[in-house]
């Protein structure tokens, strides 16, 4: 049982709740308009799979949780959610509650069924019978208390708080099932001779099934985190910090920020830092997906989570607890479990009124029954197999065990979905746009061809080249400077620096104005390249990109850059092609460079030499053309475009995993993340729409036939025993089939 937090007042904007006391999607419902009344709430979202809710905004968890209990549940904070032993354990146990709840209840229903059906047991109104059923009637009491106990105090709350839910339709069926049979061993002159029968083991074997089912159902719902519970294994529970020089083993919620951690070989390391001391390689696969370890050197960054394959080393912490990068990536994946698609809204909108509904119809069931054949037993039975088999857990379970089983399996193919909007939206995608720079190639760029004018020499040419270029920050820049590093040719003096978007660099160099750039820069400052434009174009060509070089506005060369193409680009872009997709690459590059690295990997369309503020409005012409867009970015330069996409892909360096204008995160760098995500999105959209046909279906035909359409024409009336066993089973199936999505594969080769 949950215990309600107060001890937190602690303003958030993101606060996870542990929820209480929720038999069926209609729970959903209440939870959510419960917690929505909040003052200070934007957002709340409840998973009813994992029984669990999002909330965001400025709002003190006391206030949350106080709506909660007075909506007739019970909300505790979810304070350590790194630390899943204890929530395992608590669901064991009450795992094996339902067991022997279950086992219980049919001890006492079973032996009753079979005895009935063999005709030995005792007639109602023999003294003895009398005896014996009033000891049974006692005994099965007993058993509703303790085997559905849940289910009668659950719907006693869900009274108060003016709602109705699963347990008001399992208490009222089974409740009346007893009342009514207690009525007739009781006072059997107030029930009409014809209905004198006892349901004693009805109540009993329902019950029973129920909770199998239940239990059943937990057992398979715990599968579906099986991701969660593999990301969070990655981070060791201890770290060995060195204070006053002396190294201690500590809990890795101790360690502080800037402390000197110790990493020995094999080990895992425990939270993000810079490297102090010493040199390793370490196994970086669980974020890159690339099995090679790589190489470490002092200052360079470590991740937490990854293994220290070889060498001890000392590094510097540098981000601690939920500010890690495995941290964010447990969190990201997190909120998509919890988010909703606009097919699991309409799902919950239908079963808050369900139950409402299925009260109405168990009502009209019991007048039409007595009123055409006056049979009071037949109303009761009908009555209460609609109440028993109409339980809409399968119609709330649909959606949300659906959508953890897909960011899950998205998530192990290195694929961060941020919500269930972009997942169901990236399976609807019908064009791709790549950046070019970064997403499709390599994003590091290097120097490939230095072509000198009026007798200058190779190493004058990259000496201006670097010195103007020494203040930007782009990945050309950086090529053009480690060229001359390597070269060892010293820097000029720099001043002045500005950045031409679109057009280049210039600044003053040694007291001489220097222009590098393209054709365009150079014509903004009146200076003549028609003399190369043929070079020019020759290199763009060989996939080279050329920058012109100025001094004093006289042409003193070229220099060409290139930058690699992805390994996997081109088998990642036919993987593309090959779900239908239509392949756009974007870039800011000139147009004969682009089309280069085009006809190498196989992009359907090119839009060339677009500033990096036009990207946005290239992806908005692709909408207004009907199309469903896909953006894929660094998530930095493109944020727009992210932005304005259906869909954004940021691809991820392995630690930057917070890009906030992107709905996916590619950790893995690879254009194949994109086709997972794609593909993963299409099985999910696929598994929730069967699951929720199942569940529409089995409510569709089982109420009918539960209140008695089949009997006119076949005679056939359903017993309440099968009507639990249906509905025990109908939620089962749906989480079975949620989880066939563990094993789809992506098709990645």
């Amino acid at each position: 049982m949950l215990s309600v937090s107060r001890s937190s007042e602690k303003i958030s904007e993101d606060i996870h709740l542990s929820i209480g006391g929720m038999s069926c999607a209609g729970c959903v419902v209440g939870v959510e308009t419960a917690l929505r009344s909040v003052p200070g709430v934007i957002e709340a979202n409840v998973n009813f799979a994992e029984h669990t809710a999002l909330v965001k905004g400025s709002v003190t968890t006391a206030a949350l949780t106080d709506a909660v209990v007075q909506a007739g549940f019970e909300a505790a904070e979810l304070r350590d959610e790194g630390d899943q032993s204890e929530k395992e354990a608590i669901e064991l146990a009450y795992y094996r509650t339902l067991l022997t709840r279950a086992i219980v209840a049919a001890l006492v229903g079973l032996p009753l069924f079979v005895a009935g059906m063999v005709g030995v047991l005792p007639d109602i109104f023999s003294d003895a019978g009398r005896l014996f059923w009033l000891f049974v009637g006692v005994v099965t009491l007993a058993v509703l208390v303790y085997s559905g106990g849940h289910f009668f105090s659950g719907a006693l709350k869900s009274f108060h708080a003016h709602n109705a839910n699963m347990d008001t339709l399992i208490a009222m069926g089974t409740g009346t099932a007893w009342l009514f049979s207690m009525v007739v061993i009781a006072v059997p002159n107030l029930v009409p001779p014809f209905a004198h029968h006892a349901y004693f083991e009805a109540a009993a074997i329902i019950i029973a099934l129920i909770n199998f089912g239940s239990a059943l159902e937990m057992r398979a719902r715990g599968r579906t985190s099986e991701a969660i519970k593999r990301l969070i294994g990655l981070q060791p529970k201890t770290a060995r910090v060195v204070r006053n020089g002396v190294e201690q083993d500590i809990l890795i919620s101790e360690v502080g920020l800037d402390e000197t951690l110790r990493v020995r070989p094999g080990e895992r390391i425990p939270v993000d830092g810079t490297l102090i001391d010493g040199h390793s390689t370490v196994d970086e696969s669980m974020l890159t997906g690339e099995p090679v370890p790589v190489s470490k050197q002092l200052g360079d960054e470590v991740v937490g989570g990854t293994i220290n394959v070889a060498g001890s080393f000392l590094y510097q912490a540098k981000r601690i607890g939920s500010d890690t990068v495995l941290a964010q990536i447990i969190e990201m994946v997190r909120q998509a479990q919890s988010s909703k698609p606009a097919i699991g809204r309409l799902a919950d909108k239908i079963s808050a009124v369900f139950v409402p509904s299925v009260l109405l119809i168990a009502i009209l069931t019991f007048v039409l029954w007595m009123h055409f054949s006056g049979q009071f037993s037949y109303a009761l039975v009908a009555t209460m197999t609609v109440l028993i088999i109409a339980c809409p857990c399968a119609l709330g379970l649909a959606t949300p065990m659906s959508i953890m089983v897909g960011v899950g399996k998205a998530a192990e193919q290195g694929v961060l979905i941020r919500n269930g909007e972009a997942l169901q939206q990236a399976g609807k995608l019908s064009v791709v746009v790549l950046d070019k720079t970064g997403t499709v190639t390599q994003g590091a760029p290097a120097v490939t061809k230095l072509q000198c004018f009026d007798g200058r020499s190779e190493e004058q040419l990259l000496q201006f080249a670097a010195s103007v270029e020494a203040g930007s920050e782009h990945p050309l820049a950086a090529a053009i400077i480690a060229e001359a590093k390597q070269r060892d040719l010293t820097l000029l003096e720099s001043q002045s620096f500005e950045a031409v978007v679109g057009h280049g660099v210039c600044a003053v160099v040694d007291g001489k104005s220097v222009l590098l750039g393209n054709s365009k820069l150079m014509k903004l400052n009146d200076i003549d390249v028609s003399n190369v434009m043929d070079d020019l174009h020759r290199l763009a060509v060989d996939a080279q990109t050329p920058m012109l070089l100025a001094v004093d506005n006289c042409l003193m060369g070229i220099v060409a850059v290139s930058d690699p193409i992805k390994a996997d680009s081109k088998a990642a872009i036919e993987r593309m092609h090959a779900i239908g997709l239509k392949v756009v690459m974007i870039t800011g590059d000139q147009q004969a460079s682009a089309d280069a690295v085009a006809r190498q990997v196989g992009v359907d369309e090119v839009i060339a030499e677009v500033l990096p503020q036009d990207k946005s409005s290239a992806v908005s012409a692709l909408q207004q053309q009907g199309h469903v867009v896909g953006m894929v970015g660094d998530g930095i330069n493109d944020a727009p475009a992210l932005a304005q996409a259906d869909v954004g892909f940021a691809i991820g360096g392995g630690t930057d995993v917070a890009i906030e204008s992107s709905d996916i995160t590619l950790m893995r760098g690879s254009l194949h993340g994109v086709v997972d995500a794609i593909q993963i999105s299409r099985a999910t959209l696929k598994n929730i729409k069967q699951n929720l046909f199942g569940a529409f279906v089995y409510n569709v035909l089982g109420i009918p036939v539960a209140a008695g359409v089949l009997f006119p024409l076949f005679g056939l009336m359903l017993s309440p025993i099968i009507a639990g066993a249906a509905m025990a089973m109908s939620s089962l199936t749906v989480v079975s089939n949620a989880n066939r999505l563990r094993y789809v594969e992506t098709g990645r080769k």
